[in-house]
């Protein structure tokens, strides 16, 4: 005899257990159905308008522009090298808030992901408080070393890695989280050290965290607008990337405005179907 909770439970076609995943049959529910389109449409159209719009027999003359590469090659190089940066800092971060007990950790788990929520303006004057001219470690900096942040690329790139950071960190904590420490313990069973085992063991189980982490890490940095405008300025050549370019055409010359938008949603496009493994085939 099974268990009361056992017996309450709908049998199969013959009699057994109801197969897990089977779908649920009947007629849709309108209301379900109208919002579920009407999110979708409210989604979509705005991205089918930019397509309608765009100038495509003038696209590719408008994309070898000057002005439009200068943009393009500061925001790809700012947004590499701000990766590059998270990935030095945040790995290791992550690592401390998965794999180590400490008081507070909770706090600074909170702490990490406040950019996440943050308004990136709020980032950008927080960043010339502590780093600029005149800063808590800016004075300091200048002082010491003739070191500027604020109105340079370097700027622009402490500016993206600020607010993309916490992308990595969430990443690759819910893979550390979710990778199996057995092998952990058994290579420390053997003599590796801490440092061992990390870079053996633990680095190699979680590089597609790591991997998906960086990628929207890098994508984050990449669309950067409020923290970078704020903090570094908006200057050709210097510290003007693709949204801030995107943002000063739209006053001037729609159709640039336009063409650039396109090129940030090419990019949106590609980060999405390079995560589709991890997110939509996912359970």
């Amino acid at each position: 005899m099974g268990s009361p909770a056992q017996q309450s439970q709908p049998a199969g076609p013959r009699g057994g257990r109801p197969a897990a995943g089977r779908e649920v049959r009947g007629r849709l529910p309108w209301m379900l159905v109208v919002p579920a389109l009407a999110g979708l449409a409210f989604l979509v159209l705005p991205l089918a308008g930019l397509l309608i719009r765009a100038p495509w027999p003038t696209l590719l003359e408008r994309l070898a522009e000057p002005h439009v590469l200068e943009a393009l090659r500061l925001s790809l190089v700012c947004a590499t090298i701000a990766t590059v940066a998270c990935l030095l800092l945040g790995v290791p971060l992550a690592w401390l808030l998965a794999r180590v007990e400490f008081p507070g950790r909770r706090v600074v788990r909170a702490l990490v992901t406040v950019p996440l929520v943050l308004p990136p303006v709020v980032g950008g004057v927080a960043l010339l408080l502590v780093l600029g001219r005149r800063g808590l470690v800016g004075q300091w900096l200048e002082a010491a070393f003739g070191v500027t942040l604020p109105f340079t690329s370097a700027g622009v790139i402490v500016a993206e890695a600020f607010v993309a950071m916490p992308f990595l960190v969430i990443s690759v904590e819910g893979a550390l989280r979710g990778a199996d420490q057995r092998f952990e313990e058994a290579a420390a069973t053997l003599g590796a050290s801490r440092w061992t085992v990390f870079r053996r063991v633990t680095l190699p189980m979680v590089m597609p965290g790591v991997v998906a982490g960086a990628v929207l890490c890098w994508a984050r940095a990449l669309g950067e607008f409020g923290a970078t405008i704020t903090f570094a300025g908006n200057f050709p050549g210097t510290t003007r990337t693709m949204p801030l370019a995107v943002y000063l055409a739209l006053e001037t010359e729609p159709e640039a405005a336009i063409v650039l938008s396109l090129v940030l949603l090419a990019v949106s496009v590609v980060i999405l179907a390079s995560l589709r493994d991890r997110w939509v085939n996912s359970p």
